[in-house]
């Protein structure tokens, strides 16, 4: 027998919904902060939108299943029950691929973080400067730091996702089993 929702203490609807709100909140946060300062830490020009684009579209997969899980819809939680296993594809392979990047360019970050926090200098002449600077917060603590932060962060989004999914299916399944049994109407309660 599976468990409704093995993580959460809520049931299983509501357990979903807050679950779903926690990836919605950190991944349109996440997308956010790559739109805007993603070019401190990525170097090749569509590269750090494209991260950050993927974040934002996460978040509006998270808002979808939001509203199914509301509604109690069928069909739409059948589309997020599609959905989700391309997220976390998707997913798997920008994490491998940022950290990856974050390793090739640990040099121009830290030379960032010595030189006051300014864009890297091909960037700039790239064009792709903007009046702020990289938040200090990431070079007191070290590219280490920051590389292990980004692997754990990219590894705990990854297992929220599968998670969601697991919901999202586990809901679904509920649903099939509602709409199969058979109602007092037209004599449901004795029908074999």
């Amino acid at each position: 027998m599976w468990c409704d929702n093995c993580l959460l203490v809520l049931p299983l609807r509501a357990g979903a919904i807050a679950w779903a709100v926690a990836i919605a909140v950190y991944s349109m946060a996440g997308g956010i902060f790559l739109l805007l300062r993603g070019q401190f830490f990525f170097f090749f020009f569509p590269e750090w939108q494209i991260y950050g684009g993927i974040g934002i579209g996460v978040a509006v997969g998270a808002i979808l299943t939001i509203l199914a899980l509301s509604n109690r819809s069928y069909i739409w939680i059948r589309v997020n029950k599609f959905i989700w296993p391309f997220i976390i594809v998707i997913c798997a392979i920008r994490a491998i691929i940022m950290i990856v990047q974050l390793q090739r360019g640990k040099d121009k970050i830290q030379w960032e973080c010595d030189n006051g926090g300014q864009l890297w200098t091909e960037s700039v002449e790239a064009g792709y400067a903007t009046p702020s600077s990289i938040p200090s917060g990431f070079c007191a603590t070290g590219f280490s730091s920051l590389n292990v932060a980004f692997i754990a962060g990219l590894c705990i989004d990854l297992v929220f996702q599968i998670y969601m999914f697991f919901l999202v299916w586990r809901f679904s399944k509920r649903l099939d089993h509602y709409s199969s049994m058979k109602g007092p109407f037209y004599g449901g309660y004795y029908k074999g």
